[in-house]
């Protein structure tokens, strides 16, 4: 799971209302909105969990790190996924055992974990589960500067992410959030 681009231009640590060109085929009608869930993202790959890294520049790749890309140029991050074994990792594991499951239960894919020991819990979730990411389809979401201002003005929701195809984990999917766009019950938030 590549970092996904924004649906507008960020300039100076703020979007703009031009859209990112790697996401103008969102803007011409293409792909399917999906909800954007507020958590750590984790990834079931046979039977195994693992939790999002960043080896931020010049940090050493842990053992078994799995990169997602090559690190950015700029920014020096580079995303990937280690095996959600260390002591920081206590809550995702809850939440793949959420009811009862097991992780050999989880299809190769990747998930949001969400609860009130992750992040900010502001799912406001009572216990741990996960998300597949994708899921959640959303119909009535605008595409366009404005309409997605009062889109997320009106829900409850951290924002949307378009997949070029909802079968496909590894396609062009394109992100934006009510933080970023500065409204929402969650705008005090950036991601």
């Amino acid at each position: 799971m590549k970092k996904i681009p924004s649906l507008f231009v960020r300039e100076c640590d703020k979007l703009t209302r031009e859209v990112n060109p790697s996401a103008a085929w969102v803007i011409a009608g293409e792909g399917v909105a999906t909800r954007k869930f507020d958590g750590t993202a984790v990834m079931v790959k046979d039977g195994a969990l693992y939790a999002r890294y960043d080896a931020k520049r010049g940090k050493p790749l842990p053992s078994g790190f799995i990169p997602c890309q090559e690190p950015d140029p700029i920014t020096g991050h580079h995303p990937g996924w280690v095996l959600a074994d260390r002591p920081s990792d206590k809550w995702i594991r809850e939440a793949a055992q959420a009811d009862g499951a097991s992780v050999t239960g989880y299809a190769n894919w990747t998930y949001e974990a969400c609860g009130p020991k992750i992040g900010a819990n502001a799912e406001g979730y009572e216990s741990h589960l996960l998300t597949r990411h994708g899921a959640v389809l959303l119909s009535d979401v605008p595409r366009d500067y404005d309409g997605l201002c009062a889109y997320l003005s009106e829900h409850d929701i951290e924002g949307v992410v378009w997949w070029r195809d909802i079968n496909d984990q590894d396609c062009d999917k394109v992100k934006i959030t009510g933080p970023a766009l500065g409204v929402g019950k969650r705008a005090g938030k950036r991601r």
